[in-house]
């Protein structure tokens, strides 16, 4: 009997790495592009518009490639899908590097986030199929990692990795790509195998393509894509907004706070994620205090400025946590990707509207304040919507 308990701890311990492992997997190649964005724009002569779209493109491939990770779910099993879309993304994002051309520079990066995009249903999968009995604590754990990821590449390209590869931006995204591949190997030789039925390929009379009439589809996906929008559309607009009430000063320290106060919040769930999940309050609270930090960050341009943006990150972590879990929560086993994969899609798809539309208000208004007016729109629904969601599995 200890022999069993011992091997079942072992089991859950190992899965949690991996799952960790495969959260910093998803942000690690994506986030190592902005502390080289100006080599890279030197080097190969790009324009602003340029530089914008390689920054766009993995929002847009995250919403458009989730639902054919669906598919590959259901043919291949999300084990040989996360393996896949790990290898395909470490590949394609060594070649950025690798080669010089900015036509295949924008094909490697569509590439490369269409592998990351079909890991993230292959993980909901998992994280249901490896520990049904544990899921709001994995889904932390993978929330986790995924911030780790978004930090590692942030704090480290430019005070050690581009001095080890002699400032060359193009081996230092072949440097970030190696993890990826490791990652890989990892998990094809210590993946749980006897969770293999719980999350491995769905039977041909099974579904994969979303429901896109269920009501709780579209409610998971506006939710998850309220934190996404903000989170994505701040980053965009603070600089603007900052440097518009002569306060470029701030931009540094502000961004950081926005991104590293996410952290805090990553690390406090996976002691108490268990405890709040399946409830409506934690997202209702989160939004309202989110809606205040928004309206303190556009009135102010101080040390003040930064607090609040510090929080706006804190909340978004716990609404980006709580959210990722709710597909293997709420769904049957046979659902999870497919569920999962309409909540990404309709998430993303969100965000890259929600930043248009600030783009336009900003222009509209001749203010950057006004940039903000859709982004607090779009944290709206968090206040509202999650009172009408059933938190109990159909």
């Amino acid at each position: 009997m200890r022999m069993l308990k011992s091997e079942q701890a072992r089991e859950f311990w190992t899965a949690m790495a991996l799952l960790w492992l495969s959260g910093i997997a998803l942000r690690l190649t994506v986030l190592a592009v902005p502390p080289v964005i100006t080599l890279i724009q030197a080097d190969l002569g790009l324009t602003g518009t340029a530089v914008g779209i390689l920054s766009g493109l993995a929002i847009v491939l995250f919403g458009v490639a989730a639902v054919p990770g669906s598919l590959l779910i259901a043919r291949i099993g999300a084990l040989a899908t996360l393996i896949g879309g790990l290898l395909v993304a470490a590949a394609s994002s060594a070649l950025r590097g690798a080669l010089a051309n900015i036509v295949v520079l924008y094909a490697a990066t569509l590439v490369m986030s269409a592998g990351i995009s079909v890991m993230q249903p292959a993980l909901s999968t998992l994280i249901r199929g490896w520990v049904p009995h544990r899921v709001s604590l994995a889904a932390a754990i993978v929330s986790n990692g995924l911030l780790v990821g978004e930090t590692i590449p942030v704090m480290l390209t430019i005070p050690l990795v581009l001095p080890l590869v002699d400032n060359s931006w193009r081996v230092a995204l072949v440097f970030w790509s190696l993890p990826l591949a490791l990652i890989a190997l990892l998990i094809i030789f210590l993946a749980p195998r006897k969770s293999d039925e719980n999350c491995g390929a769905l039977s041909s009379d099974q579904r994969w393509w979303p429901d896109w009439g269920d009501a709780r589809v579209w409610q998971l996906g506006i939710l998850f894509g309220s934190v996404n929008s903000v989170y994505l559309a701040s980053n965009t607009f603070l600089p603007g907004y900052l440097t518009y009430v002569g306060r470029s000063d701030l931009t540094s320290i502000t961004l950081t706070a926005l991104n590293f106060g996410q952290l805090p919040a990553s690390f406090i769930l996976l002691a108490v994620s268990d405890r709040i999940e399946r409830h409506a309050a934690p997202f209702m609270i989160c939004g309202m205090l989110m809606l205040g930090c928004l309206a303190g960050i556009v009135n102010t341009a101080s040390a003040w400025t930064v607090l609040y943006a510090g929080c706006l990150g804190f909340l978004g972590a716990v609404v980006f946590t709580l959210g990722f879990a709710l597909p293997p929560l709420l769904s049957a086993p046979a659902d999870v990707a497919r569920v999962s994969a309409a909540m990404f899609t309709i998430s993303y798809s969100e965000s890259l509207l929600v930043c248009v539309f600030s783009g336009a208000a900003a222009d509209f208004g001749g203010n950057l304040r006004f940039a903000f007016i859709p982004i607090a729109i779009s944290a709206s629904p968090l206040v509202l919507l999650p009172a009408t969601v059933r938190f109990q599995r159909h």
